[in-house]
């Protein structure tokens, strides 16, 4: 059975810690982006307000051979790097198992990273691996994989489905938060009570759907 699993891992246990320690609310996050040769997650995003402050070489660092900026946005670069798979991390672990990397996002203190086993053992070789080569992480979350669903089978409204995304894409679920309600109404053009409205009933629905099960 397919499970997936987050792990959380401190900036100073992967590369592009430099990155945290001259920007401030900086974001990192790798490119999910499915290489067609030999390059491991080969571009990351970074986000942030001051990214013209960054004048660190990060080639420097331990775990990466090579870094190129292919494009600078308002306050975002698109990065092409080359990783240095010699240098024990969590990205090494994910190579050298069967893991899939779903995400990982570099924020605040620390890594979140989202994989994929098809079975539980693939999950306890990563572990094991962790473990032998002495690459610190916490399991923050397990759970098996389910089927996809649409926002009918949820039963969400099209305002409670912007609400919901609208306020994960801008961090409202983190902690701390990166937003507050009367960020996500200003961008919806709707009351925050509205917002909070929909965010109350969305939520809801979402747990009657997928957690709740009828007694039988």
């Amino acid at each position: 059975m397919a499970i997936e699993a987050s792990f959380t891992v401190e900036h100073a246990d992967f590369p592009l810690s430099a990155v945290f320690e001259q920007l401030t609310d900086v974001t990192i996050e790798l490119d999910r982006i499915v290489p067609t040769g030999e390059a491991v997650i080969p571009y990351f995003w970074i986000s942030a307000d001051d990214t013209d402050k960054l004048t660190t070489d990060l080639s420097a660092d331990t775990g990466i051979d090579q870094v190129k900026v292919i494009d600078r946005l308002e306050k975002q670069m698109f990065i092409r790097i080359d990783w240095n798979l010699a240098h024990e991390s969590i990205l090494t672990a994910i190579v050298s198992t069967e893991i899939t990397l779903l995400s990982g996002i570099g924020k605040e203190k620390q890594w979140t990273f989202e994989v994929r086993a098809s079975e539980q053992q693939d999950l306890s070789d990563f572990q094991t691996y962790c473990q032998d080569h002495g690459i610190p992480n916490e399991l923050t979350e397990l759970h098996a994989i389910s089927s996809l669903k649409s926002d009918r089978e949820y039963d969400l409204t099209d305002g409670q489905r912007k609400a919901l995304v609208l306020a994960y894409s801008n961090g409202y679920f983190d902690s701390p938060r990166d937003a507050t309600q009367a960020d996500l109404a200003a961008e919806l053009g709707i009351t925050r009570q509205a917002v909070s409205s929909r965010l109350q009933r969305g939520m809801r629905r979402l747990v009657a759907s997928t957690l709740i099960t009828p007694e039988g």
